[in-house]
């Protein structure tokens, strides 16, 4: 008997299998990308961990008013403070997020393959020289291959701290909210490590001081927690 048909169709079967898994998990470390495109095109700060998230809770006044806005698939629930984790950085050394304590943080969530993200990093290099003197951090958790981001990194001499991840950096994106995150987003703290705006999309100088200059004010105690929130919302929305 000929076997050689049989051995044919068995070949493509496994070839088609091994596609479809390797997709299904590329998908999973990469997210949408239609997403993450749409995003781009100026997503909101989504609702911080005061705002209702329910999906039978009442409307909210920052909802999204926009078929871009509608696009970006909003976080589940976001914490109140920043979740304690740890990532390895671009020696490979595992990194607490600790290391930054005391610190207000600007967390980029990137990957190499999404062009806006690739887009952002002038801005956020940027923003570090601007901010640091004020206590301020840029860190970049790049959710994508170890080699592939070493590589880009050293191309283009990212001057700011890089933590890399696949399935965990995955969780770190969970953890703030996003269980199938849209790239880029960007999560602002204040010193204490309180969750203040989370920024989906790519960021532009205005929005970033707006966010940034609150913060600030915030980090001195001349406004609340919530009122930094809200002001955060009515900016961006005047912004857009």
């Amino acid at each position: 008997m000929n076997r050689t048909p049989q051995r044919a169709v068995a070949a493509v079967l496994l070839a088609a299998l091994a596609g479809w898994l390797a997709q299904s998990w590329y998908a999973r470390l990469a997210g949408d990308r239609r997403a993450s495109t749409e995003a781009a095109t100026g997503a909101p700060v989504m609702p911080p961990a005061d705002a209702p998230t329910s999906p039978d809770a009442p409307t909210s006044p920052d909802a999204p008013t926009s078929p871009e806005e509608a696009l970006a698939p909003a976080p589940t629930a976001i914490p109140d403070r920043l979740p304690d984790f740890s990532l390895a950085d671009s020696r490979g050394k595992p990194t607490p997020i600790s290391t930054w304590a005391g610190k207000s943080l600007m967390l980029n969530f990137w990957a190499t393959w999404c062009a806006p993200c690739r887009r952002e990093i002038p801005l956020l290099e940027t923003l570090r020289r601007d901010w640091s003197a004020q206590g301020f951090e840029v860190i970049g958790i790049a959710v994508d291959h170890r080699p592939d981001v070493v590589d880009f990194a050293r191309r283009l001499n990212i001057d700011y701290p890089l933590l890399v991840g696949e399935e965990d950096a995955l969780d770190v994106a969970a953890a703030v909210g996003f269980e199938s995150p849209a790239f880029p987003f960007t999560v602002f703290t204040d010193r204490k490590s309180r969750v203040v705006a989370l920024f989906v999309g790519e960021l532009h100088p205005p929005q970033a001081n707006l966010i940034l200059t609150t913060v600030e004010r915030l980090n001195a105690g001349d406004i609340e927690l919530a009122a930094a929130r809200s002001t955060i919302r009515a900016g961006l929305r005047k912004l857009r």
